[in-house]
């Protein structure tokens, strides 16, 4: 009978199902753990990173298995928790557990074949100690960008990957990354003393020994006194390299180190991390905060998810601070998750008083090496582990063990949603069943809930609790609203502006206050077209009109990315009657600073925060009032506190309601609530002006007056009535391909194989608002199925239909993408 474990299933990040068996060599039947990283290889040449899910002994019953190449861990990567997660997630997202494998881990952790390398250009070769590594590193360094393949046909080195893992490590070369708008992080070099340095009576003798090296003697024991903590007990702790090598040789220091009597690291500071280290401790709450605190704590004790609805600036960031300081003291773990990279600075800076370092930071903006090294110290394995997270929606797959409470911050934001590659999950969702596995409860916090969490909240499966007034009882803001087809008729409008928010913005400024001015679409025009024949340019590989960039004097597709010279004359006729339709921030910005000369105004949008800092530099400059208006997109609506911000104004209430989406009055009514909550935030009652053509829309009066319940039950009704969520469970799958008559008859295939198994549930198939991507023909197909039905049952039931509609000849190179609960 074979050894236990002679066999390994093993997870490649591959977008094909099921997991791939190899075998394991004799040596390494005693290292193989289910979590442990392994090098494999996969067909005829490619390497990979994979993950091992199972050991067995049972020979299956197939060719001749390849073996093992390499185990990459001492001790596991991936954790019992997350393996439960991951595959609750690929079989409710209709994904492959090797998508998701490729989502969860930074890429560093997953080096593939066609991984490309680059050099660290600080780096000292020197530095290596052995030398096939020092040339491998010379040879990244003389040939950058080349792929892991490639430099193993220039190396003729077989475990190649190998040897580059261990080059990460010691950051000599990182991956090129294909988003490159990394944030610029400041980073800090720690000293600590060895781990076998703990027993004093060995410390004793490691000082007796450098009696004859006085430099090194002088160096170890300036670390020993900063070592200690308040009680006088010696610790491990890391100790700033700065705070103590001026007055010492480095010499003394590479001694120490190459003794292994001290360790050195670098890791991530933040900017705002707290210099001295002196923490504050968690705000006095007021009494409305206390009462909504004892009832999250009541509530808690028969739910596991509660929702926490309070109005703009009511103070719910503090009930947060509070839940988690009561986590860190049971020894718990906490995920706040916010929804954009941009709402982190100022909560970091919140929280990095109170808890210091023991909070982490993990979002896309950081580099692949500092993603890594979060993911290593949240799982324990390099330096102090963090007791809390904050992050975006990819931090859900963060190796957490102890895991207490996690806070889904602006609850309602789309931007949990992952839309493209697979898995195409939601993280507020997914949190509840990471939540579930660990038996740790789920805060949802927002001052506009989702139709869905409310519906939950008001049905008793969350339990609920409101904060219905601001902090230090300022006002809400006054809301007017200005009729722009009035203002057009007496001919008082000014560019984009009535004539009462120009007044506005007048008093306002004139006051010392700043302002907001919200347009949801960013570019100087929607498009351009000809007068005289009506023409209009469009993008050669979308169905999607471009739009005009004045700054950068191009039209541009902000679907595909293609971008054209503006056209002197229309293609079609020859006129030069070229003229600008709609408007977005750019105009604004444009038109500001010809109303108002001499006004300091800014610019936030996609287009503006490309550059790396380029959001947290604007930011900051108005938080110091150095900018009088800022004019941007829906990232000013996004939990953002200024407290001089007296003003907003919201420009086109209309484009946003007249969005072909079922949820566009929801989206609306959140997006302007929010705005609006960010005037007058401290002291003064704010103002809000919202413009609209048609000043008698239900929606807008329910943003005036502050009620959510009633924009509730008009569109809770609505959605029943029109059999939408949260009545109904969605799933759209889209089908694409670059022939549209191929793509008709496949589409017209798959729905009709649907319908025999679901009838009239099936809607479609029809073409999406924008019908062609990237020279892509789409057409997507909606399932909607009834609430006592049984979901995990449909979802079976399609991707059998999936499966074996994919074998018709048709469907030759047709993508299908299914999209579980897609919008």
């Amino acid at each position: 009978m074979k050894s236990a474990g002679h066999f390994a299933e093993i997870i490649l990040p591959l977008p094909v199902r099921g997991v791939f068996t190899y075998t394991v060599p004799e040596e390494m039947i005693p290292l193989v753990v289910p979590g442990k990283r392994v090098i494999v290889q996969f067909g005829a040449r490619k390497m990979y990173t994979g993950l091992i899910r199972k050991l067995h002994n049972s020979d299956p019953a197939q060719q001749e298995l390849k073996p093992l190449l390499e185990i990459l861990d001492e001790i596991p990567l991936v954790n019992e928790y997350q393996m439960k997660f991951w595959e609750w997630m690929a079989d409710y997202y209709m994904c492959t557990l090797g998508e998701v494998f490729k989502a969860a881990l930074p890429s560093g952790l997953k080096l593939e074949s066609e991984s490309r390398v680059l050099p660290n250009e600080d780096f000292d070769a020197l530095s290596l100690k052995k030398e096939h590594l020092e040339l491998l590193f010379l040879t990244i360094r003389e040939n950058p960008g080349l792929s892991i393949h490639e430099l193993t046909k220039k190396t003729s080195r077989p475990a190649l990957i190998s040897d580059i893992r261990k080059l990460i490590d010691q950051d000599a070369i990182f991956l090129e990354e294909k988003m490159r708008n990394t944030l610029r992080v400041k980073k800090e070099k720690f000293i600590s003393l060895s781990e076998n340095l703990k027993d004093e009576k060995r410390l004793q003798n490691v000082l007796d020994e450098l009696s004859p090296a006085p430099r090194q003697l002088e160096l170890l024991t300036e670390i020993v006194n900063l070592s200690m903590d308040k009680k006088g007990r010696l610790s491990l702790k890391e100790v700033p390299l700065s705070e103590f090598m001026k007055a010492q040789s480095p010499s003394a220091l590479k001694a120490l180190l190459d003794k292994n009597i001290l360790v050195k690291t670098e890791r991530v500071v933040d900017a705002d991390e707290m210099p001295d280290g002196k923490l504050i401790q968690p705000a006095r709450l007021n009494p409305a905060q206390e009462a909504a605190l004892g009832n999250i704590h009541k509530l808690f004790r028969e739910k596991d998810v509660v929702l926490l609805h309070g109005v703009t600036s009511s103070g719910k960031t503090e009930v947060y601070i509070h839940l988690i300081q009561e986590m860190i003291d049971q020894g718990k773990e906490v995920l706040y998750l916010l929804p954009e990279i941009a709402l982190s600075s100022q909560i970091i800076n919140r929280l990095r008083k109170v808890f210091g370092d023991q909070v982490g930071i993990y979002h896309s903006r950081f580099s692949d090496a500092e993603r890594v090294e979060v993911y290593r110290r949240t799982a324990g394995q390099k330096g102090q582990r963090y007791k809390v997270i904050l992050g975006v929606r990819s931090a859900v797959f963060l190796p957490f063990s102890n895991l207490g409470l996690i806070i889904v911050d602006e609850e309602h934001e789309n931007t949990y949603k992952q839309f493209d590659p697979a898995p195409r999950y939601n993280a507020r969702d997914s949190s509840m069943v990471l939540a579930g596995i660990h038996g740790a409860k789920v805060l949802l916090g927002t001052a506009t809930p989702s139709i869905e969490s409310y519906a939950n909240a008001s049905s008793g499966k969350y339990g609920l609790v409101e904060l219905s007034q601001r902090f230090n009882e300022v006002l809400m803001p006054e809301i007017r609203i200005a009729d722009i087809r009035d203002a057009r008729k007496r001919k008082s409008m000014k560019s984009v502006f009535t004539p009462v928010l120009i007044d506005s913005i007048f008093e306002t400024v004139a006051a010392g206050k700043q302002v907001i001015l919200f347009q949801n679409r960013r570019g100087f025009s929607s498009y351009i077209m000809d007068e005289t024949c009506g023409w209009i340019p469009r993008c050669k590989q979308c169905d999607v009109s471009l739009t005009y960039h004045k700054f950068r004097n191009s039209l541009e597709c902000h679907y595909c990315g293609y971008v054209r010279k503006v056209p002197a004359h229309c293609e079609e006729c020859g006129s030069t009657r070229l003229t600008n339709k709609g408007f977005g921030t750019e105009l604004v910005e444009d038109d500001i600073n010809l109303i108002f000369p001499g006004i300091r105004v800014a610019r936030l949008d996609l287009d503006t925060s490309r550059a790396a800092n380029s959001y947290e530099k604007i930011l900051e400059s108005f938080g110091r009032q150095e900018i009088d208006i800022l004019v941007g997109t829906q990232m000013l609506s996004k939990g953002l506190d200024f407290e001089n911000v007296a003003l907003v104004g919201i420009l086109d209430a209309d484009q946003m309601l007249n969005f072909p989406d079922f949820r566009a009055y929801e989206r609306s009514y959140q997006l302007m609530a929010q705005v609006s909550g960010r005037a007058g935030r401290k002291d003064k009652q704010g103002k809000v002006i919202i413009q609209t053509l048609d000043p008698a829309i239900s929606l807008i009066h329910y943003v005036r007056k502050n009620d959510y319940q009633a924009m509730f039950r008009e569109q809770i009704m609505e959605r029943q009535a029109f059999n939408y969520p949260p009545f109904v469970r969605m799933i759209r799958i889209s089908l694409k391909h670059k022939d549209a008559s191929l793509l008709q008859k496949a589409a017209g295939l798959l729905s009709d194989e649907m319908r025999i198994v679901f009838g009239r549930r099936v809607l479609g198939p029809q073409a999406p608002l924008v019908g062609r991507i990237s020279s892509y023909y789409v057409l997507q197909i909606i399932l909607k199925v009834e609430k006592k039905s049984s979901f995990e049952r449909a979802r079976k039931l399609l991707a059998d239909i999936i499966r074996e509609a994919s074998g018709a000849d048709i469907m030759s190179g047709v993508k299908i993408q299914p999209d579980v609960d897609p919008y």
